[in-house]
């Protein structure tokens, strides 16, 4: 007879693995439960009582099409499955995009290595030292191969980057004429976003045939010329660029960077700029990107250059340091001045590009060059051979081939081999050879044409170049040691090494950057991102060969727009300034479908993030500035003055929520409300969603449009300053007038970046964020960021006053500290403190945004509660040195926090004539015996910006600079 046995433990009790949201979010029970005592209440459900408004609150979020949250290895069995539905082929399509080979070196140890990954853009430059010196031969390997003097720390993609340079070429010349000539051979997915970006800014776009060597008649004032054309024919633009500079235009030349190694460079042939990808420098496929685009110009339109531009500079000691040069350019600052909305590089991928041409070197790139034109070389011969006619005798890598009525049965043939083709039309085919292409492609190519396969080896000896021999280059170019030292893994391994150890990333510290949202990034996250079958992928590859892919996107504009309260969702902006972008074009279109032509202002409040209004500038429309009260919400009198003054000219407000000010404005409807009935729409920058995910919807407490940052909300990682992703959401009035990937004749808005989804090689880390959290812990990751922040200010209210609160003294997700009375009585400013902060460890918060002399704290839900005692006392140790200061202690000019950061050659230096010991310097809060020492040196001690800035050296400098 049994006997009753003890309780146990079930199956279900012992399922495997912690929950991912337990993961992901920081403070433990205990931790939160001390947060939350702090903040004076017991649950997350009742902090969310006090802080949100009812008003916006969902008392039962949508969300029904996020299912429950998955463990990773589920979550990755459903990314394995997805990955299985894509079919990688030999992408031979060409098209500005091309097969590579990431180094091993590389990949392992930048794009897999936390250290790159979750670093954020260098504006603390004492330690982004080692980003910024990747970024320094990033812009000199581009200087060095377009023969152009200056070039960008990158661009988001070469159709953007074209159109930034459109929009250059117009504010450096002199003609008065608003036409832009571009050449007809210009990549197609270019032509679109050029369309797009010149309409609202009412420049007249004229698509002609330059291959007869003549320009359209009339005045234009700028050029943009294709070298290589898409079509593969390289021909020499050196007349064109006379011609075009005869008559008072500049002009940019879109080039292949693989190509001007062997090609004479632009700058050489007399161009004003230069636009292209780096793709092709080890960067995957990516179905389209991420990739680092560049922009390069003469040394006069060196000022006009739009994005970020690494230069180079001195430290306190007069040593060799860089930084971000010319800041004054950024939109944050210039805002409705901004010539360019463009706030995110990219620059992570153009680090990897960037060490491509390390790890290579310039004869390494040269014979990947001199290879990848053999094969179209050969290739184009066999053809030949087998009565193929070729549209050009002079071409790089890209073959032409026509094949009356036949192209449709080549490429299929083709893909039936397992490689991708270019069907130009039903007459043409096109095939683009590269790093990848081997001699068995070419058989399964020849095949496909059905041409008898020729003798390899004597077609290839044979075969002369199809190259202009008067374009051979005879220039050097990577003649910095740079490019030559670290050539063996060894030296490459230990140099990124010594890069990574002069910054300061999430992997060592937190970074608690308000509005930018420095959470962590899974590794199970980031896993599905290196996977061929998602990185190999061809923008331009077969429908039916993508399925995975678009199955996983179709998921995730689901979950967004769902999360969103919207309609509908388009991936394509790939960074938050293009989804601001494309949002105020949807919007400007819309009022167009309907006859409202007149509507062209846009309402911005003092208090929103800079790129809001340049992005309103760039879609057509005219920036009205809204006053901010004094708790920091918009002043609803002078919205409604301003209302009533604009009138039936009312096109859009642009309003940040909760407010950029770190405020839930409880407000918020009325103001929806206010602009709806003016016949507005309200365009709700989705910049702070990670405050609402799961608590409350844009779209259904009056947003008409958002734009989500993916790279921020939903954990794609910020990469040192890119890539992000910035999706656009809208109701479902605005859906029409999602960005599409062709010209529109139906009133609605063209593609905004060169692919059609954008950057999906980085999209897997938001599908698995959401997959894995659920909406449970969506919603408990939010509450957990909020309480975060409250229990900042809570704790350092008595040290330094919290600028804005909301009901109940409340803050919402960040808190701005308020240090401009400091700064008055003691001398000691933001900066002071920021660098002081390097010597804890610690990265700063963001520094003098929204408010001059404040510093903007979000220590996010993924910090524990140790980690933001470790900030709370770093803050409270610089309070009591500031006091020092104060008492008279330490001179307003020499002290711990104006000579910080402190280097470790500083402190060793024989010479110590401070009024304070080095001991203090180093270790502002002392180590205790038996304390892990998490010591951080910087390389160097504060930056002199304008010695940087009036003396612009933008490229590695030559060694004897540091004699």
């Amino acid at each position: 007879m049994s006997t009753p046995q003890e309780s146990h433990e079930t199956l279900a009790d012992l399922a495997t693995g912690v929950p991912f949201a337990d993961r992901h979010i920081g403070p433990e029970p205990a931790e939160l439960a001390t947060m939350l005592d702090t903040l004076g209440v017991s649950t997350l459900d009742e902090l969310a009582d006090r802080v949100l408004p009812p008003a916006i609150r969902d008392e039962s979020p949508a969300g029904a099409s996020l299912p429950a949250a998955a463990g990773e290895a589920d979550m990755l069995a459903e990314l394995r499955a997805m990955a299985a539905r894509n079919t990688v082929t030999v992408p031979m399509i060409g098209l500005g995009y091309s097969g590579t080979r990431t180094p091993s070196v590389i990949r392992r140890n930048v794009l897999e290595n936390p250290a790159w990954y979750t670093a954020y853009t260098p504006y603390q430059p004492e330690i982004s030292q080692g980003r910024l010196e990747a970024l320094l031969a990033f812009q000199t390997m581009v200087s060095d191969l377009t023969g152009l003097p200056v070039a960008g720390a990158s661009l988001l993609d070469e159709a953007t980057a074209a159109a930034e340079a459109m929009t250059l070429l117009r504010r450096a010349g002199r003609s008065k004429s608003a036409r832009f000539v571009v050449d007809a051979d210009t990549l197609p997915q270019t032509l679109e976003v050029l369309r797009t970006r010149a309409e609202p800014l009412g420049i007249e776009l004229v698509v002609a045939d330059l291959s007869g060597g003549e320009l359209p008649d009339g005045e234009f004032y700028g050029v943009l010329l294709a070298y290589p054309g898409a079509s593969g024919r390289v021909a020499d633009p050196s007349s064109l660029i006379a011609a075009a500079h005869e008559r008072g235009a500049l002009v940019a030349v879109a080039a292949d960077l693989l190509a001007l190694t062997l090609l004479t460079p632009p700058g050489e042939l007399g161009a004003d700029a230069a636009v292209g990808s780096t793709q092709r420098f080890g960067v995957p496929l990516g179905f389209g990107g991420p990739h680092a685009a560049y922009l390069a110009v003469g040394q006069r339109q060196a000022r006009q250059l739009p994005g970020r531009l690494v230069g180079v500079s001195r430290d306190a000691d007069g040593h060799y340091a860089l930084r971000l040069a010319l800041q004054t350019r950024e939109q944050h600052i210039r805002r409705e001045k901004a010539t360019s909305n463009i706030c995110t590089a990219q620059v992570l991928l153009a680090v990897m590009a960037a060490c491509y041409a390390v790890h290579h070197g310039p004869d390494g790139l040269a014979r990947i060059a001199r290879r990848t034109h053999r094969m179209a070389a050969v290739l184009a011969a066999g053809l030949r051979d087998g009565g193929v006619e070729i549209v050009h005798d002079d071409f790089f890598d890209t073959v032409l081939a026509r094949v009356p009525g036949r192209a449709d049965a080549v490429v299929a043939a083709a893909h039936d081999a397992g490689i991708a083709l270019r069907r130009v039309s039903a007459d043409e085919v096109g095939v683009a050879t590269s790093e990848i292409t081997t001699v068995e492609h070419l058989r399964a190519v020849w095949s496909a044409f059905g041409v008898t396969e020729p003798d390899v080896a004597a077609l290839d000896r044979d075969t002369p170049d199809a190259l202009p021999g008067a374009l051979h280059r005879t220039s050097d170019y990577l003649t910095h040691p740079t490019f030559h030292e670290f050539r063996s893994e060894t030296s490459l391994m230990r140099w990124l090494r010594r890069l990574a150890d002069a910054d300061l990333a999430l992997d060592r510290t937190m970074i608690p950057l308000g509005s930018c949202t420095m959470k962590l990034n899974a590794a199970a996250e980031m896993e599905a991102v290196t996977w061929p079958e998602f990185s190999d992928l061809h923008p331009f590859a077969p429908e039916a060969d993508t399925a995975g892919t678009r199955e996983l996107i179709g998921q995730l504009e689901t979950w967004l727009a769902d999360l969103t309260g919207y309609a509908a969702v388009s991936l394509q902006p790939n960074a938050g300034s293009q989804g601001e972008l494309a949002g105020l074009l949807a919007i400007a279109a819309y009022h167009r479908s309907r006859g409202d032509d007149e509507r062209d202002v846009c309402l911005i409040p003092a208090s929103a993030h800079g790129t809001n209004a340049a992005s309103a500038i760039m879609a057509g429309l005219r920036v009205v500035v809204v006053g901010t009260d004094t708790d920091g919400n918009v002043d609803l009198g002078d919205l409604r003055a301003k209302i009533d003054e604009h009138g039936d000219r009312l096109a859009a407000l642009m309003i940040t929520y909760p407010s950029t000010h770190g405020v839930y404005e409880a407000a918020v409807r009325e103001v929806c409300g206010a602009v709806h009935d003016a016949g507005g729409q309200v365009y709700v920058d989705g910049a702070n969603l990670n405050a609402l995910v799961g608590l409350a919807r844009p779209g259904a407490f009056g947003g008409d449009v958002s734009h989500l940052n993916l790279h921020k909300t939903f954990c794609i990682p910020h990469g040192g300053g890119g890539p992000g992703v910035g999706p656009v959401a809208v109701a479902e009035h605005l859906a029409p007038f999602l960005p599409g990937r062709e010209p529109r004749d139906d009133g609605g808005v063209g593609a905004v970046s060169a692919a059609r989804y954008g950057s999906p090689g980085v999209l897997p880390i938001s599908w698995a964020y959401l997959r894995m959290m659920g909406l449970d812990g969506l919603r408990r990751a939010t509450l957990t960021a909020v309480a975060a922040a409250n229990y900042v200010a809570t704790r350092l209210t008595p040290y330094y006053p919290v600028l804005y609160t909301g009901a109940g003294g409340a803050v919402a997700h960040e808190c701005i500290l308020d240090l401009r009375g400091i700064t008055r009585d003691t001398g000691v400013t933001v900066d002071d403190v920021a660098k002081r902060l390097i010597d804890h460890g610690i990265h700063a918060p963001t520094m003098s945004f929204p408010v001059a002399g404040t510093l903007m704290v979000e220590p996010t839900e993924s910090e524990n509660l140790p980690e933001i005692e470790r900030f709370v006392a770093a803050m409270i140790s610089i309070k009591r040195e500031i006091d020092r200061v104060a008492a008279g202690e330490w001179p307003a000019e020499d002290n711990p926090l104006r000579n910080a950061p402190h280097t470790a050659a500083c402190l060793a230096d024989d010479k110590w004539d401070h009024p304070y010991p080095r001991e203090l310097a180093a270790y502002p809060t002392g180590v205790a015996p038996g304390v892990h020492d998490r010591k951080v040196w910087p390389p160097v001690r504060r930056i002199d910006g304008a010695h940087g800035d009036r003396n612009l050296v933008c490229s590695c400098p030559s060694p004897e600079a540091f004699a």
